[in-house]
């Protein structure tokens, strides 16, 4: 494909090599950053629109500001590219979230110009804070400052950010890049207020920014580079304080395709310049999220007290289609994950059936809530768990490895895992019915396996597996979406001879301790599978198994889980060759355990004629 004619762009290595030219020519620039980046995510895929929208404060900030000395952070990443390129990287931008290649968000490893990584939500202002404090307590010269979208303060953490730094009243720099919008569209009061303060300006005496400690600017046009250049030399060279300046901003700005889409391009794959048509393959299966809100909405259907929560990722999590079925049962708290897992505690508490559904990595955000305000309590909230497991090009930042593992140590959550799309469905049917704990069910990402659907879900057996293929000699026992891999592990073990049998848990809470006792004692080699972090099912079937002293009667055991460290972005398929949990290592794992692979745990030494 033809690159963009970008005579500016190309004298450009490095921020520094900004100073060269005048604002005139910086808006020049900026229109061939605009078509460099569009050109490159044409042929990587990513985030485009926020990118986009962003081109003008980029290329103003790292003109009036001296990065690295100067600390640029940005919030959540989105944004970035248009950064990466000014910023020595443009010879690697067309590998962007490619194995070995640039990440899709700032990484502290990958620039000095990185100052802080990101990925999640509303994290900028608390870090600068501390840059901030920390240059002050050095006695360091240079500026901070945090670039933070208007959807990113629907985020309680910003708002306690926005606090402290107006109490501590450090030197520190915010620009809002208000866009009106998230991933969606921002949702919540201080968006309503954002979306008047940018039409009609300050009508009262103080902003709310002002009366919280900061010095208030704006609202200013976010594509003009005269009034951007003005207001960021003005910031620079003011002492007083924390500043905030508001800027206005269109996502996807200066592409029509992404100007005209409903998320504004957010994220796209592959795709045709001039047309803005994506390359998408046609999948063989539903998606694992589609199956996930096609199911809730038959429940809801049932059943009037099920309600649906999720945290500014109502497209995401597939359920734009619950909201606009059931508009009144359906609620976006914005990013607010903390909130709406006890939002949904409380529904639960009055009698509702709440289904929080939170991307794995992003439950994170809500664990003290899980513990305290659910768990404790004994609440039935419904947790669906999206992204489970490694997730592909967004990396380590979006991986879904830990979930298992944090909540099947909490008191009498029931834990399940959807080894394909007609188990997902099913699993949605049990969840509504548990209404004495709380309950979580996970997924992948992704299109499913091509199994047939069930007509309607049915309500499982709590705490009870299924065998899917009988065996003698060793058993793999699966959690979630490495069925498939155990399946064919076991074709390759067949045809040397070891008779495999293969057990869906469906439970990673409670046990099934008489499908794990069976197992235990009618097979040589027991092996379990897992896409999560260590701590999560494993262990707990070791336990299990050395409290009933199985462990002490010589049964080889191995558990397979993610490795104990991050695992770079790449395609989801070669993330999982990485991790060792492809069907080729379950083979090899089995083997090694028998003693039967090309590498030993322990040498075995040769046996000499006089010892025989």
């Amino acid at each position: 494909m033809e690159r963009p004619n970008t005579p500016l762009l190309d004298q450009v290595r490095v921020p520094a090599d900004l100073l060269r030219l005048t604002d005139p020519e910086l808006g020049l620039l900026a229109d061939e950053l605009r078509a460099e980046t569009i050109s490159a995510v044409s042929v990587t895929g990513g985030h485009l629109g926020a990118g986009l929208g962003v081109v003008e404060l980029t290329v103003a900030l790292h003109a009036v500001f001296e990065a690295p000395r100067d600390r640029l952070i940005l919030d959540v990443g989105h944004q970035c590219y248009p950064h990466k390129i000014l910023t020595g990287r443009r010879d690697r931008i067309r590998t962007l979230r490619k194995g070995e290649g640039l990440s899709g968000f700032t990484r502290r490893s990958e620039s000095e110009y990185d100052p802080f990584g990101a990925a999640h939500s509303s994290t900028s202002i608390s870090a600068g804070l501390g840059f901030a404090v920390a240059r002050d307590l050095q006695e360091a010269e240079g500026h901070v400052v945090c670039v933070i979208g208007d959807g990113a303060l629907s985020a309680g953490m910003a708002y306690e950010a926005i606090n402290n730094a107006g109490a501590l009243r450090r030197r520190l720099i915010v620009i809002l890049n208000d866009n009106q919008m998230s991933i969606s569209p921002p949702v919540g009061a201080m968006a309503g207020y954002l979306a008047d303060l940018g039409v009609n300006g300050p009508q009262d005496t103080r902003t709310w920014f002002e009366q919280m400690g900061f010095a208030y600017v704006g609202p200013v046009d976010g594509h003009d580079m005269d009034a951007l250049l003005a207001v960021l030399r003005e910031a620079r060279d003011d002492t007083s304080g924390p500043i905030l300046i508001h800027a206005r901003t269109v996502k996807g700005k200066g592409y029509a395709p992404a100007e005209a889409a409903a998320d504004r391009y957010h994220g796209v794959s592959a795709f045709d310049v001039a047309s803005g048509k994506q390359a998408k393959s046609v999948p063989n299966a539903p998606s694992y999220t589609k199956v996930f809100a096609d199911s809730l909405m038959a429940e809801a259907e049932r059943d009037p007290s099920v309600v649906a929560v999720t945290a500014a990722m109502s497209s995401g999590t597939g359920l734009d289609a619950f909201q606009r079925r059931f508009p009144d049962r359906f609620f976006d708290v914005g990013i607010a994950e903390q909130h709406g897992v006890t939002f949904c505690a409380g529904m639960a508490a009055a009698g509702l059936r709440p289904f929080c559904a939170i991307y794995s990595t992003f439950l994170q955000r809500g664990y003290d809530q899980i513990v305290h305000d659910v768990a404790l309590q004994r609440l039935p909230v419904r947790f669906a768990i999206d992204r489970a497991g490694l997730v592909g090009e967004d990396g380590a930042t979006h991986a879904g490895a830990f979930d298992l593992a944090y909540l099947a140590n909490l008191p009498g959550f029931v834990i399940m895992a959807a080894a394909d799309e007609a188990e997902l469905v099913h699993m949605v049917a049990t969840a509504r019915v548990i209404d004495d704990r709380p309950s979580a069910f996970r997924y992948p990402r992704g299109e499913g396996r091509g199994v047939p659907l069930p007509e309607r879900g049915e309500p499982l057996e709590i705490g009870r597996g299924r065998i899917v293929r009988e065996g003698t000699s060793v058993a793999l026992l699966s959690l979630g979406g490495r069925l498939g891999e155990c399946l064919l592990a076991a074709e390759e073990l067949g045809k040397r001879g070891l008779s495999a049998t293969v057990a869906d848990a469906r439970f990673a809470k409670p046990l099934d301790r008489a499908l794990i006792m069976r197992l235990a004692r009618d097979h040589e080699v027991l092996v379990t599978i897992e896409e999560g972090s260590t701590g999560g099912f494993g262990a707990h079937v070791l336990h299990l198994l050395a409290d009933e002293g199985v462990l002490d009667r010589g049964l080889r055991v191995r558990t397979m889980t993610l490795p104990d460290r991050f695992i770079d972005h790449h395609r989801p398929n070669a993330m999982y060759e990485d991790a060792g949990i492809n069907a080729a290592h379950i083979e090899a794992a089995v083997l090694n355990c028998l003693g039967l692979g090309e590498r030993r745990i322990y040498a075995v030494p040769k046996r000499t004629s006089s010892a025989a």
